[in-house]
């Protein structure tokens, strides 16, 4: 059996010195290369919290992080934010792009933050990353000067620069129109279909969750239900 992307071994992550709060408790979770999967919950069911623990923003207070067959919890904070930049992507509600710089430049930005000198073949990586996500005539636009859906577009193109073995979507469609969501929701399956890139997306929205291949469901800190979706899915 190949290695998973993703492991996790009775995670859990609790806040407070006095009075203590468990906003994971004791999750186990294993996901395959290539899977594309939705994580779903009520607010405050821990869903945030693990995808932290997960994107390697927090640490757990026990258990186990395995990701891309590496134990992350030997890893010290310059080893994790190395190994972060190279093994996983995001994609966020709000796109966090940098203003003062164009399409191409964001795109480029985890490129250089692994110390990395631009040059033509991370130019052309990138260019060739906004052509795939519909914006080859944007490339020197600035991302003030884009719309939602564009900017969408341009944070799904970063988190990809990288050829991330997971890329971790955080209500990735949540402001964005019906229409501009399907639009997002069918690139991130294309990209999981084309390049095999694994996808955790945490969501709200009960069609996407159904579009993917597992819903994943949290309650109170605990999966409380994880089972293929029955459905074929649709774009």
């Amino acid at each position: 059996m190949p290695e998973p992307v993703l492991r996790l071994d009775a995670v859990a992550k609790a806040y407070g010195e006095t009075v203590t709060t468990w906003a994971v408790r004791g999750v186990d979770l294993t996901l395959a290369r290539g899977e594309f999967a939705a994580l779903i919950g009520p607010s405050g069911s821990g869903k945030s919290t693990l995808l932290n623990l997960i994107g390697l923003l927090d640490r757990p207070t026990s258990g186990k992080v395995w990701l891309a067959g590496e134990d992350t919890g030997l890893l010290d904070d310059d080893g994790r934010t190395g190994f972060r930049a190279r093994a996983l992507g995001f994609v966020f509600q709000f796109h966090h792009l940098v203003p003062a710089l164009t399409a191409l430049e964001n795109v480029m930005v985890p490129l250089w933050s692994q110390g990395r000198r631009p040059d033509d073949e991370m130019r052309a990586h990138a260019t060739s990353l906004l052509e795939a996500v519909g914006l080859a005539d944007k490339l020197h636009s600035r991302s003030n000067d884009l719309s939602g859906g564009q900017q969408q577009r341009v944070a799904i193109a970063r988190a990809l620069v990288a050829d991330p073995a997971l890329v971790l979507a955080d209500e990735p469609t949540g402001n964005l129109d019906t229409a501009s969501a399907d639009e997002i929701f069918v690139l991130l399956r294309r990209f999981n279909r084309e390049r095999g890139t694994s996808f955790l997306i945490v969501t709200h929205d009960p069609r996407l969750a159904q579009r993917t291949d597992r819903i994943v469901e949290m309650v109170d800190g605990r999966i409380v239900s994880d089972k293929p979706w029955t459905v074929a899915p649709t774009g």
